[in-house]
């Protein structure tokens, strides 16, 4: 349970990052909670539908050397936009970005905060 939260913390301050320094990724409102209803659809889009189309496209992956994987995850970005009233990307290559923004930073935060109750035990 601790790690489902974390991941979804980290994927809500991902998206607020994202929104902060992009220009091309928009968020209609700034509080916690619409951060929180997009990670949450994110998590949602990606774990469904992502997981089955990184499986399908699985041989692009392997000859793309895995940049398709990006690809896959802005369209991902782009549908969550598309189910999101307060998520706005202007286009392709701005999801690419943000894919790219909210994947780094996700991880990042991820480990962080896992790191840090892993040693508060």
């Amino acid at each position: 349970m601790k790690s489902l939260l974390i991941r979804w913390v980290a994927l809500g301050a991902a998206f607020w990052i994202a929104a902060r320094y992009l220009t091309g990724v928009h968020v209609e409102n700034n509080d916690f909670f619409t951060f929180a209803g997009l990670a949450l659809i994110f998590g949602l889009v990606n774990a469904t539908l992502g997981t089955v189309t990184k499986i399908f496209t699985f041989p692009i992956t392997i000859l793309s050397l895995g940049l398709w994987t990006i690809a896959v995850n802005a369209l991902m970005l782009l549908l969550t936009d598309t189910l999101s009233d307060s998520l706005h990307v202007e286009s392709f290559w701005w999801a690419v970005a943000g894919a790219l923004v909210i994947g780094i930073t996700s991880a990042f935060i991820n480990s962080v905060l896992s790191g840090f109750l892993k040693k508060k035990k």
